[in-house]
């Protein structure tokens, strides 16, 4: 009975970390529009840009002095109005694949909003920059000195 119990330990421990591992994959948002965020790390972040030909909408999420945000809600709403698309970003990289044409873009980070029209084109990526400014009480900020250490 021990064996089985160690052994049922032994497979979670395994599943979880080959999860970790495994590239952020595409994920259907409203309607389906293909999806996929993430970048925190190197290898996560060199999956995200080897994917990006698949994409023609790219954001980045940074606060102003240039660090990275995870955790940003994003809303897509086409022309008409209609929200195609609600994630929370896994990571500062964000990338969807919508038809042709203007949408309104609404980013969401520590309570404040940004919204953007930007259009796109198949076969052609777009990249938008959202940049926040730090709050004191919740962010750590290198300066430009201190991160060169």
């Amino acid at each position: 009975m021990q064996f089985k119990k160690w052994l049922g330990t032994v497979l979670v421990v395994f599943a979880t970390l080959a999860a970790a591992q495994t590239p952020p994959q595409p994920t259907a948002g409203t309607n389906t529009v293909p999806l996929a965020s993430g970048g925190i790390g190197l290898d996560s972040q060199e999956s995200l840009k080897a994917r990006e030909k698949d994409f023609n909408l790219k954001l980045v999420f940074t606060l102003v002095e240039g660090n990275y945000l995870s955790d940003v809600g994003v809303t897509i709403k086409d022309a008409a109005g209609r929200i195609l698309l609600e994630h929370v970003a896994d990571g500062p990289f964000f990338l969807a694949r919508l038809p042709s044409g203007t949408y309104s873009v609404s980013a969401r980070y520590d309570g404040k909003t940004q919204t953007r029209k930007v259009s796109v084109t198949a076969g052609r990526l777009r990249t938008e920059y959202l940049r926040w400014p730090s709050n004191p009480q919740t962010d750590v900020v290198l300066s430009p000195e201190q991160g060169r250490k």
